[in-house]
This record gives C-alpha cells, structure tokens and sequence, in this order.
C-alpha cells in the first residue's frame, strides 16, 4: 500500500505546477468531453428509434405492430426529455462555475453562522453549505420532475400519482435525505480533520459501515414512508416461493407486495437484507390482477392515495412470477451481490486514498477560486465532482459489462431449475407492461444497459431450452 501511496503521490504532482485558471477550464473541459461522448450515444440512440420497424420474431405472440409504434414513440420522447435535462443541467452548471458560485456560497454560508454568533466553525459552514446546494436542487429539480410524471408518463399510462401525492413525496424524500447526510458528512469532516496521514482507512471504514447501516434501515424504516407494504396474502404464489426459496436454501424470512401502482404502471421485484434474514419485495403491478386493497372496505389513510386501477390484462401469472423471483435468487445464489459490494468498497477505498493525496493541493482549490481558504467540503467536490470524472466514467462502462455478464448468469440459473419457458413468457409481458421498445442502438446498449436487451435474453434462452 505505501508503494501503491507514493506513486501515486508522484503522479499527482503536477497539479502543483499547472497555473490554476489552466487546471479549471482542464478539469472543466474534461467534463464536458465526457458529456458529450454521452450526447453522441444518445443521438445514436435517438436515431435507432426513429427507424420504423415491424415486430421481432420473439415478440410477434406479445405485440402488435401498434403497441410497437407506442412504444417507439414513448422511447423517443423520455431519451428526447433526458437530451434536454442533461443539456440545461450542465450549461447551468458551467455557468454557475463561471461566476464563482461556489466561493460565494461558501461565504453566505459563513455570513449566515456569523448572525448567530459563530466563526471559523469549518463543520458548521460545511453543513450550512449543504443544506443550502441540496434544497437548491431539489427545488430546481421540480419542475423536471412534474414535467416527466404528470406530462410524459401520464400521457403513456404510467403515471398514478396525484399532485399532492407528488409535493409530499417530494418534501419527505427532501428531509430524509437531509437527515441521513448531515450527520455522516459531520463525522466524515471530523475524521478527514483528526484521522492523521492515514485518516483515508478510518473515513472508508465510516463510510463502508454507514453504507451497511443505511442498507438495513432503509428498507425497514425509511421505504415505508413513502410506500405502502403489506404481506403477500396466502395463496398459490406465496406456497410457490417458499417452496422454491427452501429447494435452493434461500434464508427466506418474509415476502412483501409493495403498493407500487400508487405511484406508477412500472413493475419490478428485488431482495434485500443480510445473512439469514431475506426479504423478497414484488410489486403489485407484476403480479397478475393482485390489488392491495383488496377486501379493504376504504381507501388508505391518505385521502391524496389513489386505489390502484385492477387492470387484468397486466402483470405475469404465479408461474411466471416464481420465474423471475428464481432469476433474483440466481442472483443471490452465484454471490453477485457480494461481488458488487466488495468492488464498491475497494472503488471507495482507492478513491479516499486519491483524494487524501489530492485534498491538500493548493491548486485545486487556487483554480475553483478559492484562494484565502481550503474547505475540505469544497475539496471532496471537486475531486469527486471533477477530478474523478474520467475514472468514473471507466469504472461504469465496466460495471455495465460486468452485470449484463451476472444478469445472463442469473438468466441460466433459473433455466436449469426448469424455469425457463415462464421466464421468457415473463420477460415478453414485462417489456409490454412497462412500453419498452424492443429494438436498441448497440453502442448505446453496451454503454449504458445494465441489462441486455430483452431480445438477447430470449435468444440466450431459447437453444438451451431446446437441448
């Protein structure tokens, strides 16, 4: 690790020899470079959509040539709607760099303690300094926000929430957030201050724990707030899971049905928790016809929730529910979540080491305008925002590779436990149900789908369901 430490410490000193305005408008350049390698992607993408196709060959017992043309016309608008977020969002942020938004935040920040009698309070400033970059933009992000829900996915048929539903959700997701990081940014700051020339392992070790930590409570405490959770009733499918789940060993404790229908037409299933405590979570819009209100003689507590519309036609059969459900234990059962969690603790750990040779650099903070102090706040910005950005952007181009390999992994697995035919018939009805336009841009798909298409996953499927 020392060898590893002091070359990279060489490597990183040039930065001290670079005139600071250079290092800006490189360290901004570069960001802009990356962005627009990703508008190329989506134009590409863009124009795959506008090509008028008929329907597949997997798809041709699923889908007619007029759900295809609705489901191109819907990919066409949300990537068209994320071109033009992404465009404002970074002219924005160039301009607010431009103006030296950052240094003068910095400074009301430290106007606004000095009203109530504190100074020179470098964790207080940061916090204040916070608060003030996440309610600007979460309110800076509403607009974008109601415009995709209640304009776009409404006119598909996706949207189900209210306009109440929305501000509330929006509020309670503004307060969580800022409940959970100013305390772990506090303690994050006091580590980085006291932890020494090696406070790096201590700051990831806070930070890996607290990522455990959160991974447990959220599901339990914190999702709650914002959705409706309720046992899988018994019955057929729930006798079928347990089943399933004690053939291959999966430490099963409970299996939820979130009122996810209240929100959105979209489906999904996933499993969280640790050791022998699992917990499987479906949506009521994949299960075919299962409404959580059902012998419910009122509606919620909540007089904004909507009671979810009980469309028959939508949503997968017990058996092909199970298929999925045994996709997700492929998952489980080839340590894929192991693996991703142990490649996430050694990315932090190596960019706390890059940081900690990089947060002491006058330059940095020099180029940024910041050239009386060196907040550590501001450092973690920039070299997290900036300086890492290329390095980010590898490290998800090969995570992308890496899950559509586990995604084929898990597809296998649920075909060897003879799960096959329904898995295929579920994949078919998850790509109607959610409007997904079966045909993709190949550069695009490899750079961005954590998933392969769902014409690859049916090819892959079909000759080993043959032999």
């Amino acid at each position: 690790m020392v060898f590893l430490i002091s070359a990279l410490e060489r490597y990183f000193s040039f930065i001290d020899q670079i005139e600071p305005t250079v290092l800006f408008y490189g360290l901004l350049l570069c960001t802009w470079i990356l962005a627009m390698w990703e508008h190329y992607l989506s134009y590409r993408q863009y124009r795959n959509f506008k090509h008028r196709r008929t329907v597949p060959t997997e798809l041709v017992d699923v889908m007619t040539d007029e759900q295809l043309e609705k489901s191109r016309l819907y990919a066409m608008e949300k990537i068209r709607f994320s071109q033009i977020h992404s465009i404002y969002d970074e002219v924005e942020g160039t301009v607010l760099l431009l103006i030296g938004v950052l240094p003068w935040l910095w400074s009301t920040s430290g106007s606004i303690l000095s009203k109530f009698g504190y100074h020179n309070y470098d964790t207080v400033q940061s916090i204040v300094f916070v608060v003030i970059m996440m309610s600007y933009s979460t309110i800076a992000g509403i607009p974008w926000s109601y415009y995709y829900h209640f304009v776009l996915e409404e006119k598909h048929g996706f949207n189900k929430q209210t306009r109440s539903f929305f501000i509330k959700d929006t509020i309670k997701k503004m307060l969580v957030t800022l409940f959970l990081t100013i305390p772990i940014f506090s303690l994050l700051l006091k580590i980085i201050q006291i932890g020494g020339d090696y406070f790096f392992i201590y700051a990831w070790a806070f930070i890996a724990s607290m990522s455990l930590g959160i991974a447990i409570i959220y599901p339990n405490y914190i999702a709650p707030l914002f959705d409706r959770y309720e046992p899988l009733r018994e019955g057929e499918l729930r006798t079928s899971i347990e089943q399933l789940a004690n053939k291959i060993h999966f430490p099963l404790a409970k299996i939820f049905v979130v009122e996810g229908s209240a929100r959105s037409a979209h489906s999904n299933a996933y499993f969280y928790g640790f050791f022998k405590t699992k917990r499987i979570v479906l949506y009521d819009t994949l299960i075919k016809g299962y409404n959580v209100h059902e012998d419910k003689d009122e509606k919620s507590n909540d007089d904004d929730s909507r009671l979810p519309e009980k469309k028959l036609d939508k949503g997968c059969e017990s058996d092909e529910v199970l298929a999925v459900l045994c996709h997700e234990f492929g998952h489980w059962s080839l340590s894929h979540n192991i693996i991703n969690l142990s490649i996430s603790f050694i990315n932090l750990f190596v960019i706390f080491i890059i940081f900690a040779l990089l947060f002491k650099r006058v330059g940095l903070y020099d180029a940024f305008g910041f050239t009386q102090t060196q907040p550590i706040i501001i450092g973690l910005l920039i070299i997290f925002q900036y300086v890492l950005s290329p390095y980010s952007a590898v490290l998800s181009l090969c995570l992308t590779v890496l899950s559509r390999r586990f995604e084929f992994q898990a597809d296998n697995f649920a075909l060897k436990l003879a799960h096959g035919d329904p898995l295929s018939r579920a994949l078919k009805k998850l790509e109607m149900d959610n409007m997904t336009y079966p045909y993709s841009d190949y550069l695009f798909a490899k750079y961005h789908y954590s998933h392969p298409t769902v014409l690859e996953r049916l090819k892959a499927l079909k000759p080993k369901k043959q032999d």
